[in-house]
């Protein structure tokens, strides 16, 4: 009789106070932490990808702006080379600026049909969307 009161002493030690076994608790504990490990895993995932996407925003965005300026660089020399050939207008007298496929122009032209030819010169360049020509005529 006291071997069974030992076992059931000793059954009872091992026994938490929800009746699981300390075995169950110390299981059910370890399961808690892998699945926070998990799901912080995740979150780091998530956050590399977030991460990775932005990156790769920036660098579609950036590379839009460069692609953006050497054409509008191209528009400003070929405008500028139109000018120079034609032979009335002076490329020292006319300033060309272009931004976003915009041309602008600046200084002066001899005469309004000079000035109406620099209009010309500038829209018929690819890539062009638009001509402010700002030109004064020249007096003499």
């Amino acid at each position: 009789m006291s071997a069974f009161a030992m076992a059931l002493g000793l059954a009872a030690c091992n026994k938490a106070d929800d009746g699981r076994t300390v075995g169950q608790k110390v299981g059910q504990t370890i399961d808690q932490g892998v699945a926070q490990v998990d799901k912080a895993a995740k979150e780091v995932k998530d956050t590399a990808k977030q991460g990775a996407g932005e990156a790769a925003q920036k660098t579609k965005d950036a590379s839009e702006q460069v692609s953006a300026s050497v054409n509008d660089m191209a528009i400003t020399a070929a405008v500028k080379a139109g000018i120079a050939k034609d032979k009335e207008l002076s490329a020292l007298r006319v300033n060309v600026d272009t931004k976003e496929g915009h041309v602008s122009l600046y200084g002066s032209a001899p005469n309004e049909g000079a000035r109406e030819r620099a209009t010309q010169i500038a829209q018929a360049e690819k890539g062009v969307t638009g001509v402010d020509n700002k030109l004064a005529i020249e007096t003499r």
